[in-house]
């Protein structure tokens, strides 16, 4: 596997997050809020974002290079003691066990930064195998399966909820 790095994002990884955030095959398993074709201005919104918190996000880097995102998103009211987590991969970069890293990762970090936090989740795609498989080889659990819950492009798909607690 290669060398993993988890970074801060910075205005310097703008050219590699939009080639690589425009691959289609990354925006087919995100919310319709990550924007496609995925333009510098939404690059430049995504970095400044990543840099201003509540959520805690971080550059997924190879080699130095950005090739993808991952973030702890907090949540309030009755789910406060939750974060939501979200990532995604350059396509070039997949089957390597890097994800499975950083967000094995990143639960360190999502625990050590919030302490109040019990529970880490992820909802994939009952479609995303691949993102099925990280979350369970970073001992994340599968909680529940939501028949027909998202539509993306028109198709209805299952919603998957994985957890990891404290």
């Amino acid at each position: 596997m290669p060398s993993v790095e988890l970074r801060p994002f910075t205005p310097e990884d703008l050219p590699a997050l939009v080639e690589h955030a425009s691959h289609p095959s990354v925006a087919a398993n995100l919310t319709d809020s990550f924007p496609n074709p995925f333009t510098e201005e939404a690059g430049r919104l995504f970095i400044e974002r990543a840099m201003a918190g509540p959520a805690l996000r971080r550059c997924i880097a190879v080699d130095g290079a950005c090739v993808g995102a991952i973030g702890l998103h907090p949540k309030d009211d009755l789910w406060r003691n939750n974060l939501e987590l979200g990532y995604w991969l350059a396509h070039g970069y997949r089957g390597q066990g890097i994800m499975t890293e950083a967000i094995k990762r990143m639960v360190v970090l999502g625990f050590e930064h919030f302490p109040l936090v019990t529970r880490i989740y992820g909802t994939p795609f009952g479609t995303n195998i691949a993102s099925q498989r990280a979350l369970e080889k970073a001992s994340f659990n599968l909680e529940a399966t939501l028949k027909g819950t998202l539509v993306k492009n028109g198709v209805v798909h299952d919603e998957l909820i994985y957890a990891v607690r404290r």
